[in-house]
C-alpha cells in the first residue's frame, strides 16, 4: 500500500473518531438540557402549586369570613337569628319580621313605635326583631343587607333600639339604595349618642354580621310569610288585623292586656328600650314609586308619619300577589 493510501485511510479514521466524539458531546449536552428542563419544570409546577394553594387558602378564608354567621352580642347563637328587646320574662312576645328598606315597615314602626316601647317598658311584652332583605331582592341593591348588618353592629354595644328607630325615621325612597352606602349608615349612627366608634365603623365596613343577616332572611323565606312587616303576638298574626279587628295602637294594648290577664309583668330586662326621639331628625319623604299606606289616627303624635285611614300595606316578595288595600282602621 502506498504512503498516500495509508494517509488517506488514517485521515478518514480520524475524521470518523472526531465525528463520534462530537456526536457524544452533542448527546451529552442534549441530555443535560433535558434534565435541566425537567428540573425547571418540576420547580415551576411546585411554585405554581404553592401559589394556587396559597390563593385557594386566601379565597377560602375570605369566603368563610363573608359567609360566616357572626351572632350579635346579646342574641342566641344557637336559636333563631333575631334580636331580643325588652324583659326576658315578659308574659307576651311580639315577633316582628321587617326590612329597613321596606316602606310599609317604616309606616308600621313610625305608627306603633311609642306603643311598643310603652309596653316594653311596662314589662308587658318582649319584642323579637327578625331582619329580612326582601327589598334587595325586589328592587336590587344591598341596602337591606347593609342596614341590617349595621343594626346588628349597634346591637353589639346595646344600641340596637335607638339606631333601629333612626333608620326607619330616615328611610330613603324604596327605589333609592342609600342604605347601601357605609357613609350614610355611619352618618345616621351619629344621631345615637356614643354609637359611632372605630369598632362600629369597622363592623359596618367589614359586613361583620352579613352572614347572620342572610341566615335571618333564609328563615323569613322558609317561614312562608306574606311579606314585610309580619307581626305576631304570641305566635298569632295581628297585622293588618287579628280576627275581625284591625290593628291600631289601642287594639294592640287591648290584645296584650287580654293575653297577659292574670300574669306578672316581666322584670328581667335584656335590652333597654332606649328611645331615639331626642336625637331623631325629620323623616325622609315617602317613596314616590310605592303606594302610600296610611297609619292609624291614634299614631298622630308621630310627626314622621301623617295620620290616615288605613294600616300600612305589606311589602311582598316578587312571586307574591299584588298588594291589596286594607280596610280603614278604627283608632
Amino acid at each position: 500500500m502506498s504512503d498516500k493510501n495509508r494517509d488517506g485511510k488514517r485521515t478518514a479514521r480520524e475524521r470518523l473518531i472526531e465525528e463520534r466524539e462530537a456526536q457524544k458531546a452533542r448527546d451529552k449536552r442534549r441530555r443535560t438540557l433535558i434534565v435541566a428542563a425537567a428540573v425547571v419544570g418540576v420547580l415551576g409546577l411546585a411554585a405554581v402549586a404553592g401559589i394556587l394553594a396559597a390563593n385557594m387558602g386566601s379565597d377560602g378564608d375570605g369566603d368563610d369570613s363573608a359567609n360566616a354567621v357572626v351572632t350579635p352580642e346579646g342574641t342566641d347563637s344557637k336559636g333563631d337569628p333575631m334580636i331580643p328587646v325588652g324583659a326576658k320574662d315578659a308574659p307576651s312576645t311580639l315577633t316582628v319580621w321587617e326590612d329597613f328598606r321596606c316602606p310599609a315597615c317604616a309606616q308600621f314602626e313610625n305608627a306603633f313605635r311609642e306603643t311598643i316601647h310603652e309596653l316594653e317598658r311596662a314589662g308587658q311584652i318582649k319584642v323579637e326583631y327578625h331582619l329580612a332583605t326582601l327589598i334587595d331582592g325586589n328592587m336590587g341593591g344591598s341596602g337591606s343587607l347593609k342596614s341590617a348588618n349595621a343594626a346588628a353592629c349597634a346591637q353589639d354595644v346595646g344600641k340596637f333600639v335607638p339606631y333601629h328607630d333612626v333608620l326607619y325615621q330616615n328611610q330613603p325612597p324604596e327605589t333609592d339604595d342609600a342604605f347601601s352606602k357605609d357613609s350614610r349608615l355611619i352618618e345616621l349612627a351619629g344621631k345615637v349618642d356614643g354609637l359611632v366608634t372605630e369598632s362600629f365603623r369597622q363592623c359596618v365596613a367589614d359586613g361583620t354580621h352579613n352572614g347572620w343577616v342572610q341566615k335571618s332572611n333564609e328563615a323569613f323565606q322558609k317561614g312562608d310569610f306574606r311579606g314585610t312587616p309580619t307581626v305576631q303576638l304570641n305566635g298569632e298574626s295581628i297585622f293588618p288585623q287579628k280576627g275581625n279587628e284591625q290593628i291600631s295602637p289601642a287594639n294592640l294594648r287591648k290584645w296584650v292586656a287580654e293575653a297577659n290577664k292574670g300574669k306578672k309583668a316581666g322584670t328581667a330586662t335584656a335590652t333597654p328600650p332606649e328611645s331615639a326621639s331626642a336625637t331623631s331628625p325629620a323623616p325622609a319623604p315617602p317613596a314616590p314609586s310605592a303606594p302610600q299606606a296610611s297609619v292609624p289616627p291614634g299614631a298622630a303624635s308621630q310627626a314622621s308619619v301623617p295620620p290616615a285611614s288605613s294600616v300600612p300595606q305589606v311589602s311582598v316578595p316578587p312571586a307574591s300577589v299584588p298588594r291589596a288595600s286594607v280596610p280603614p282602621v278604627t283608632p
